[in-house]
């Protein structure tokens, strides 16, 4: 038996945001606001996040947090965000 569900990457994040938001909320005792992902661009076009209504804010340089030496060593990857709060970019910016 098969088990269909319709827009079933949208359903999934949308599943997976709301878990992470609550797991948060009973472990660390405070709300999280806003998601972040990293999808590398040579590999994956970041569809399923598009779907979901994921905002996109463009590329990495490729060049990573822990960056020393001022050079591109790492893939580039395109930045997804996902606002759980209406309000987070006030609760963000206090």
């Amino acid at each position: 038996m098969w088990v269909r569900v319709p827009h079933l990457a949208s359903h999934l994040l949308g599943r997976v945001a709301r878990q992470i938001a609550a797991d948060w909320q009973n472990c660390h005792g405070h709300p999280v606001h806003y998601l972040e992902t990293f999808v590398e661009q040579s590999r994956f076009r970041g569809t399923a996040y598009q779907a979901a209504n994921w905002l996109c804010l463009g590329q990495t340089t490729g060049r990573g947090k822990l960056d020393v030496h001022h050079q591109a060593l790492l893939p580039i990857k395109t930045v997804w965000v996902y606002p759980l709060d209406r309000h987070f970019r006030r609760v963000l910016c206090a």
